[in-house]
């Protein structure tokens, strides 16, 4: 597994493996690696001849009160994990090769999709995230690109991007991994006490009793909304920032579920912003 540090190392890599005719599928993340990103991994795997994985913690997708400083960073550990896909290479920058000075370029999403969920929480996230992928895609020179649904309006928002700025480039949206209790994997879930991490369970309960509900025939969005919030008001250690439910992918607004729809949900559990999401009326591709 080639470990790649640059710009130019990158670019070198890609268009050699341009040159011998091979796909190439990216997978990006922030490093701090579980099962759910190596799922990702698995996916392009499959697909693609080559799979390169970025490990970046990106400093332009956090807001000036959250949790850059802190966010869990373990490259040698990541590279264990990345060996056993196996994965080719792996893209590992400081952040001044990304953002050196003088760097003024950000590529802004606009429209509604990026104004509700947590776009609405975290006002800047999507600027941050779609300039990174955007730079991601250009240097890897990727086929394929695969994110985790857990992060649906993320992937919605690069959705929109690629297809706005003629990108070749397929997004690939893979399942939802969750521990055995039902929690979804997630990097931040290090930062959970054993109490918070029990108490974190209430996110898939509540979307399960919901997605239930839909399964017999209960299609109001209120009604809905109400059970997964109920659920999430017994924990004493949760905290709601928002339970709400659009259309899928397009994130506009329902009465009634009556298309395939994402029910979408962030908690905190003591100082830790967790979401989490089911997809009703079908699996989304």
């Amino acid at each position: 597994m080639k470990i790649l540090r640059t710009v130019k190392e990158i670019q070198a890599y890609a268009k050699a493996m341009k040159a011998a005719g091979k796909t190439i599928g990216l997978v990006p993340t922030m490093g701090a690696l579980h099962e759910g990103h190596l799922t990702l991994m698995r996916a392009a795997r499959e697909k693609c001849d080559i799979v390169i994985a970025s490990v970046f913690v990106n400093p332009t997708q956090f807001g000036p009160n959250e949790d850059y400083a802190a966010y869990p960073r373990r490259f040698e550990a990541d590279c264990e994990k990345l060996a056993t896909v196996p994965v080719d290479a792996v893209f590992h920058p400081e952040p001044a090769e990304m953002y050196p000075d003088g760097y003024c370029t950000y590529v802004n999403v606009e429209g509604d999709i990026t104004k509700k969920l947590c776009g609405a929480q975290r006002p800047g996230h999507f600027r941050g995230v779609a300039t990174v992928v955007t730079k991601l895609m250009n240097l890897s020179r990727a086929d394929e690109a695969f994110f985790g649904q857990k992060d649906a309006q993320q992937v919605v928002v690069i959705r929109r991007f690629v297809e706005d700025l003629n990108l070749n480039v397929h997004i690939n949206m893979v399942p939802i991994v969750r521990e055995e209790n039902g929690l979804a994997r997630s990097s931040r879930n290090q930062y959970l006490s054993a109490a918070e991490k029990e108490a974190a369970t209430v996110l898939s309960r509540s979307l399960r009793r919901a997605a239930a509900t839909y399964a017999r025939g209960e299609h109001d969005v209120e009604k809905l909304k109400l059970i997964v919030t109920d659920t999430l008001e017994t924990e004493p250690l949760a905290s709601i920032d928002y339970v709400d439910l659009f259309s899928f992918p397009d994130l506009q607004p329902l009465q009634r579920v009556e298309q395939q729809s994402l029910l979408a949900i962030a908690v905190r559990i003591g100082e830790t912003r967790l979401i989490d999401n089911v997809i009703l009326g079908g699996e989304a591709m």
